[in-house]
């Protein structure tokens, strides 16, 4: 763990942290009053075997504080068998972090069109995935969803042979079954947090609940919350022309947007967000706001086409605050030209979750779709079916919702994401290379930050621990000492060394990579290891350990490339926002036959640049695999 820390110092260049001075010869003329003394020890003799202070502190640490500390979290940990050292301190975390939700913590994930462009419609589209995502509740709390299972040999482990076996092996040693044929079993404790959940704003810490008794769904439209019922008294789901005649009745609906949209409070500092809550509550809203926390989920259905990849990350990402429910735990969204996407609230859970529900509802509501285009809606009362919710604003919550209008336009306005699209070659050209798809995608955005800036910065992959029993996520750290060789060959010096040098090089970065990432899919990484400890340590009352206080410590933990991977093919595009104010958010997937990479920027950075820069790197790698030389 220490080993790797040090690894990851970025060691600062220049006056600052650069070589000491250069020892000048004396002129021919010096006389013996020029000088103090004539050490025979040269000056500087000792400063290259000087043990920096980070090291020291390291030591330190690992031997002294950090060893108790690891031996009480060894010690919870085996008083806890029931879940993860790092659940409930993770929980903590996103729970006591007082930032908005929105552009701090929650990301989205975008579906690519349904195959049959006619079923692209918002009102079909919206009422197929709406009947998907309730039939993946159904199955889920039915016992009937495939568990969700890691193939390292899928021709032995994913078939119907084995899985007629492993049912039989009683579930306090399935997971030994399947590790025998390289299955590796995923947490799936999360998934319950999909359906009928919200997250609450609280002082202090907010609170995740979920009920799910609720039978209804929650329906944004123009910034009017509607509902209606989507699973009748039995459990049973509401016929799809039902629910299409309701959709259809709320798309009708030529109310213009409130002047001051309730929607704006989930986009508020949390504190500031519960106090407001708590006097909606007693302003006699308890019973409203009871039906959005406790839906199934929520619709947003909006008004207004998606023009291209960069309006639809803006849309989906943000939009203009008015027609989302943040704090829900998720938000499936269809923009009036059938455009979907899934944006996700991040505390109840993580992206395995997610996408499979993803992956599921749109493998479902395109194969197997509830309604057609020719399907004609119920003759239902809608009217009485569907009930839009009114909410009592006095004088001084109005001049709230304002001034969180405010606040989120203000920070949206410094928000800048672009895309590209690669279209050289994606994953099949580099694994036939015998290189990692993902680490040439990390080279590419070493090389890129050191383009633009001159520099290595801390950088931050996600990676799912959910091979363990209430995992969440380790970081990858892709910034290396093999990125840092590889990406100054290609940027500041390519005439210096061969097309196989460098294929070398990208050969050494992929092998390391490999390692750290299996590393941090095993648990092995040390980011959440050393966050546990100090966890541990400020609710035992121990002061800070000094590690933590070093600058080295600091900047590891300063993500300017903050950086996470979709591996779907139903995917279109996803993404965040930078999760610190010099930083870049950078969503990205290697797809067989290109890579595509969007990026987000505040002011200060510029991802346009960022991107032209990785778009360069990426010719440079493919330049290099191919034999061709690298132009400067």
């Amino acid at each position: 763990m220490v080993a790797r820390l040090l690894l990851l110092r970025a060691r600062p260049r220049g006056p600052a942290g650069g070589p000491g001075p250069v020892c000048r010869r004396l002129s021919a003329g010096s006389g013996p009053r020029e000088y103090l003394q004539r050490s025979i020890v040269p000056t500087m003799h000792f400063q290259d075997s000087l043990p920096r202070k980070t090291e020291q502190f390291c030591k330190s640490f690992e031997n002294g504080i950090g060893k108790e500390l690891h031996e009480q979290l060894v010690a919870q940990d085996k008083q806890n068998k029931h879940t993860s050292y790092i659940s409930g301190p993770w929980f903590d975390m996103y729970l006591t972090a007082r930032d908005p939700v929105v552009l701090n913590f929650n990301p989205f994930m975008a579906f690519n069109p349904d195959p049959k462009s006619e079923y692209n419609d918002q009102l079909i589209r919206a009422t197929n995935m709406t009947i998907s995502a309730i039939r993946f509740l159904k199955t889920l709390r039915a016992g009937l969803l495939e568990p969700e299972v890691f193939h390292l040999n899928p021709a032995k482990s994913d078939t119907d042979t084995f899985k007629r076996l492993i049912r039989f092996v009683p579930s306090s040693l399935s997971w030994y079954g399947a590790y025998l044929v390289n299955a590796y079993p995923l947490d799936m404790s999360q998934y319950f947090r999909l359906f009928n959940s919200t997250r609450l704003p609280r002082p202090v810490r907010d609170e995740l609940v979920t009920d799910e008794s609720a039978r209804h769904l929650l329906v944004l439209r123009k910034g009017h919350f509607y509902v209606f019922d989507v699973l009748d008294q039995d459990g049973n789901i509401v016929s799809a022309s039902e629910i299409q005649a309701h959709l259809k009745y709320i798309l009708s609906d030529s109310s213009a947007t409130p002047d001051f949209p309730l929607a704006y409070l989930t986009t508020e500092n949390r504190d500031v967000w519960a106090e407001l809550r708590e006097r909606l509550v007693s302003g006699g809203n308890e019973e409203a706001l009871r039906k959005v926390d406790s839906a199934v989920f929520c619709l947003c259905l909006d008004d207004f086409p998606i023009k291209d990849l960069v309006h639809l990350s803006h849309t989906m990402l943000h939009s203009d605050g008015t027609n989302r429910w943040f704090d829900k735990s998720f938000n499936l969204i269809l923009a009036k030209d059938g455009t979907a996407a899934v944006h996700f609230e991040h505390a109840w859970g993580d992206g395995v979750a997610v996408l499979r529900f993803f992956n599921e509802v749109f493998k479902d509501s395109t194969q197997a779709p509830a309604i057609t285009p020719q399907s004609q809606p119920a003759h239902t009362d809608s009217s009485a079916a569907v009930r839009r919710l009114n909410f009592k604003l006095d004088d001084a919550m109005k001049a709230s919702i304002g001034a969180a209008k405010d606040k989120f336009d203000a920070i949206v306005k410094t928000l800048t994401i672009d895309f590209i699209q690669f279209q050289r070659g994606g994953k099949e050209f580099l694994k036939n290379q015998k290189l990692s798809p993902d680490a040439v995608a990390q080279l590419a955005f070493q090389m890129a930050f050191l383009r633009q800036y001159g520099r290595t910065v801390a950088t931050y992959e996600s990676c799912s621990t959910a091979a363990f029993k209430h995992g969440r996520t380790e970081a990858i750290r892709p910034a290396s000492i093999f990125t840092k060789k590889c990406s100054e060959a290609f940027v500041r010096e390519p005439s210096r060394h061969s097309a196989g040098e460098l294929c070398q090089m990208m050969a050494e970065c992929s092998t390391y990579h490999g390692q750290l990432t299996k590393e941090a899919a095993m648990g092995q990484g040390f980011d959440r290891h050393l966050f546990a400890l100090r966890y541990l340590a400020a609710a035992k009352g121990i002061a800070l350990p000094e590690l933590y206080l070093d600058p080295a410590y600091r900047q590891i933990n300063h993500n300017i490339l903050s950086t996470s991977t979709l591996s779907s093919s139903t995917v279109n595009i996803g993404g965040f926002a930078p999760v610190v104010p010099d930083g870049f958010g950078i969503g990205y997937a290697v797809h067989d036959k290109w890579i595509g990479c969007n990026v987000s920027s505040y002011p200060g950075r510029n991802a346009r640049e960022f991107l032209q820069c990785v778009e360069k790197a990426l010719e440079d790698i493919f330049d290099a695999i191919e034999g061709k030389r690298i132009k400067t």
